[in-house]
């Protein structure tokens, strides 16, 4: 074909290799920026929708809309957030059956106990940090006349003991009813008794602990159920090999309505960011009052997100963290505009395996307990408030309950529901553990939305980091099985080979003229012998 092209208005037969080039070099950059759109369209209308929020959010501020026209405003926002809280439920019970199906026992127990190692090990780390940055900032120091009532705030009450915290721990890891684990919880309460009277003729009473329901998901009672009931079903073999492909579909169609929520996430987190900004009354008072609080939080989350996480994804997998943690924008976003690790799940799990390429079985299966028991986030803000309000009650911890501080932070934030404000309730328990007044913890309430968001972000950031150490551990421990079993194929081979040799080397000997021949000889001699004779006679 003739190369034709138009040069001035005038044709020209042949086109100059220079305007060729350049009009591929053209169509080269316009694919890629189009496949770059395909790739990043859900990463950048997810930016955008917090970026239009925030804009938004401070346009209607200025409105005083009252507050059932704010509840309108924010009617886009909760139908994300309750999409996303509605898809939990058979995304946990069914990727952790079909995960923990899919794993050999022996592989279950070495990646189970790496993965409990981790968070302990990462949430200890945070609980240090965090520890550490509020006796260097201070928060609470020079505070001492803020109080609750300054800020017109409603003061939060906890009278749970600490045993009793980590009892219902231990209850609801055990729930008596399944399908009502599902939307109930086991939770402590007291009641006063009458056991006698005094001296005066006062009637004394005694706390006594009784069990109650409270509204909200078992979420680690239904993690434990499906990683038992997956471990069972790989036990059956074949007879369990049908519930498995089903519990596989199941996943399998769960992950397809997360792909068709995320669409709508741009525009649920433009309205739940606005609709915040909103709802924010006095912000100056607050971040003026509590601004080195604040400070002292959010400066933890970015050491342990930036500093010491890629750290130790890097000193097990040799990789870049921050290319991993590039393809998780998405879940980032709508963690920091959630506030809520439960509900970022089925963003992140779809975006670990299509961008990071984790193998499903790792992810399905860490994921959902990293957002149930892995909370870093949480246990740095968790110590900075404790030391906060001991430093605002100028009280001084000794070396006995900063050490209590940090283990009860650890521990506790494996119970710490993984939804808004969640930490909160958490805090009371490290105030109980040292004997601190619980009377100010609605002055973290006041900022916990400010302080939740990275919060979220480091919870979950520590959750697809520890997935990818999994996979990458997984994937070694994968080489190194193959290549054995290649090695025994190759020995297995040459045991053949030397065998057949050995057979061959048997036969040849046997079939040999040599061989044959040497036994016969006597037996021809005697016949030429007889023959000699028989002649003789003849003759």
């Amino acid at each position: 074909m003739e190369n034709k092209c138009e040069i001035n208005g005038h044709s020209v037969s042949k086109c100059p290799e220079s305007s060729v080039s350049v009009k591929c070099e053209k169509k080269g950059c316009k694919d890629r920026f189009t496949g770059f759109l395909q790739r990043n369209l859900l990463v950048i209308l997810t930016v955008s929708g917090v970026l239009v929020g925030v804009g938004l959010g401070m346009i209607i501020r200025n409105m005083n809309l009252t507050r059932a026209q704010m509840t309108y405003f924010a009617f886009p926002g909760e139908m994300l957030l309750r999409m996303l809280k509605m898809i939990i439920l058979p995304l946990v019970v069914c990727s952790l059956i079909s995960g923990a199906a899919s794993i050999d026992t022996r592989s279950l127990g070495k990646l189970g106990g790496i993965a409990v190692s981790y968070f302990l090990v990462t949430t200890l780390i945070a609980s240090c940090i965090g520890v550490a940055l509020a006796f260097i900032i201070k928060p609470g120091v020079g505070a001492g006349a803020l109080k609750t009532n300054s800020l017109s705030l409603e003061g939060v009450s906890n009278n749970k003991e600490t045993a009793d915290s980590f009892l219902d721990l231990a209850r609801n890891l055990f729930p008596s009813n399944l399908v009502a684990s599902a939307f109930r919880s086991y939770a402590t309460d007291y009641k006063n008794i009458p056991v006698g009277n005094d001296s005066n003729g006062t009637i004394l009473y005694q706390k006594v602990p009784y069990g109650t329901d409270t509204d909200g998901m078992n979420i680690l009672g239904l993690v434990l159920f499906a990683m038992v009931f997956g471990v069972a079903l790989r036990k059956l073999g074949a007879e369990g090999e049908e519930l498995i492909r089903f519990f596989n579909a199941f996943n399998e169609a769960t992950m397809v309505l997360v792909s068709w929520i995320m669409w709508y996430v741009p525009l649920g987190i433009m309205f739940l960011v606005g609709s915040k900004i909103v709802e924010m009354e006095d912000v100056g008072l607050l971040v003026t009052s509590l601004g080195k609080y604040i400070f002292a939080s959010i400066l933890g989350h970015v050491l342990h997100g930036g500093i010491v996480l890629p750290l130790i994804y890097f000193g097990f997998t040799r990789k870049n963290p921050f290319t991993f943690l590039s393809g998780l924008i998405t879940p980032f976003t709508t963690a920091f505009a959630t506030c809520s690790s439960s509900a970022t799940l089925p963003s992140m799990i779809k975006c670990v395996e299509e961008n990071n390429g984790v193998d499903k079985r790792i992810s399905r299966f860490i994921l959902p307990i990293g957002a149930t028991v892995n909370m870093d986030g949480a246990a740095i803000f968790q110590c900075v408030a404790a030391v906060f309000i001991a430093q605002l009650n100028n009280y001084d911890l000794s070396a006995v309950q900063i050490f209590t501080i940090l283990v009860t932070a650890t521990a506790s934030s494996v119970g710490a529901a993984g939804i808004p404000a969640g930490g909160i309730i958490t805090i009371a328990i490290i105030l109980e553990a040292i004997g601190l007044p619980t009377n100010d913890l609605s002055l973290m309430l006041a900022v916990d939305w400010i302080v939740d968001r990275t919060t979220t972000v480091v919870n979950v950031e520590g959750d697809a980091l520890g997935a990818g150490i999994l996979n990458h551990i997984n994937e070694k421990d994968q080489k190194k099985l193959q290549q054995e079993e290649e090695e025994e194929e190759e020995e297995q081979e040459l045991t053949e080979v030397k065998v057949e040799a050995v057979a061959n080397m048997q036969a040849e000997e046997e079939t040999s003229p040599l061989v044959t021949h040497r036994p016969l000889a006597p037996d021809s001699s005697c016949a030429n012998l007889l023959d000699k004779e028989g002649m003789e006679s003849v003759l």
